[in-house]
């Protein structure tokens, strides 16, 4: 069951490379990418997956942060989704926008590893 933790773990932190990744390349022209949106989704995913093993490992955790992390991670996918629809119809996308996609993720990041 560790190699199962582990391998969701590993996604979850390629769906957060995802999107800090684009969002740091982009960053002379701010917009959100179509796979940043596709990166968020796999953040949630297996941010939920990775919520119902802990107790299936018998590991503690810190649920008030994995709520705060769960709630940043829905508004990081809910502005994804906008720009994602922004960009498919080429509309432009502001830096706002974008920004907040990125810098949100990065929080979320953040959040994960210095909040012990």
């Amino acid at each position: 069951m560790n190699i199962v933790y582990n391998i969701v773990v590993f996604l979850h932190i390629v769906g957060a490379a995802m999107i800090v990744g684009i969002w740091i390349g982009q960053m002379k022209k701010p917009t959100v990418h179509p796979r940043q949106f596709d990166g968020a989704m796999l953040q949630l995913l297996t941010g939920v997956a990775l919520m119902g093993l802990i107790p299936a490992l018998d590991m503690d955790a810190n649920y008030f942060k994995l709520g705060i992390k769960f709630a940043v991670a829905l508004a990081v996918g809910v502005l994804a989704f906008i720009g994602r629809r922004k960009y498919k119809k080429g509309e432009e996308i502001s830096a706002g926008l974008a920004h907040g996609v990125g810098g949100l993720a990065l929080l979320n990041i953040a959040i994960a590893t210095l909040w012990q």
